[in-house]
């Protein structure tokens, strides 16, 4: 595979007790937790009715993905847009399954239309005004690589900048038993086609075979190994450190190498 190139220009991030990208490179690179840490996400991009409402998986993608735009500069209605989660709302799938077997009559319509997987790219692009195209993607445990990659074949197909979105909460009752899931992460970036001066660079290539490793299994992946979107703390955790690459699981058999790169020179630099 020829291998993919992008700049990173903007990261959002958040976790139980990390509510915010520059909280968790504080944390990876010192040890040092934030004093106070707000329980959930509050994205200000919904009203505060439909904030209260929003399911904690949405909150969390919200939450960075607005993070990653401010951070790059960018509007978030220009965007188009990746949003990966292994499971969705898990915890609201359990209410569907348990409520549909027992009084399927009281199934909440409001819980209901939350339970697709694709609710937090909706409430998305409804609430930035995105007409650019929405996409959500579930691998189970690749699915932060596949995003990546899909992402990055936008970039190379003719978009010229695109929001990635991955995020995961707790997962309830029998489904907690085949898909496990802990407390709630979300991380977010603006990926593009330009180089910019301090902004690191990505070149990923798919390779078969091979593990998928961090920078030793860094900080922030030892920190929130339990939950479902997990993998995706090995680039997270090398782009707080500045380690120069990491493989992520990209399916059975399958890896994306990532190396992080400075941006290059102008050349007009060194004239």
């Amino acid at each position: 595979m020829t291998p993919l190139t992008a700049t990173i220009e903007g990261v959002g991030f958040w976790s139980d007790g990390l509510p915010g990208w520059r909280d968790a490179c504080t944390f990876a690179t010192t040890g040092r937790l934030p004093e106070t840490a707000p329980g959930r996400p509050s994205p200000q991009l919904l009203a505060p009715n439909e904030r209260r409402r929003a399911p904690a998986t949405v909150a969390v993608a919200l939450e960075v993905a607005l993070a990653a735009c401010d951070a790059a500069g960018r509007e978030p209605a220009s965007l188009p847009s990746v949003f990966a989660s292994s499971h969705g709302e898990l915890a609201i799938t359990d209410y569907m399954c348990a409520t549909l077997a027992d009084q399927p009559q009281a199934i909440s319509p409001t819980r209901f239309h939350n339970s697709v997987h694709n609710a937090a790219a909706g409430y998305w692009t409804i609430g930035t005004g995105a007409m650019q195209a929405a996409t959500a993607i579930s691998a189970f445990d690749a699915t932060f690589a596949q995003g990546l990659l899909e992402a990055l074949v936008q970039i190379a197909t003719g978009s010229e900048a695109v929001l990635l979105v991955a995020c995961d909460g707790a997962s309830a009752g029998p489904l907690a038993r085949v898909s496990r899931s802990e407390g709630l992460l979300g991380g977010a970036l603006v990926l593009s086609r330009t180089p910019r001066p301090d902004a690191p660079m990505i070149r990923v290539a798919l390779a078969d075979g091979g593990i998928a490793s961090g920078p030793t299994r860094g900080p922030l992946a030892e920190r929130h190994h339990g939950n479902a979107m997990a993998p995706m703390l090995s680039l997270f955790d090398a782009l707080a450190t500045g380690a120069p690459r990491v493989t992520l699981k990209a399916g059975p058999e399958r890896i994306l190498q990532v190396t992080i790169e400075p941006t290059p020179e102008p050349e007009s630099a060194h004239a």
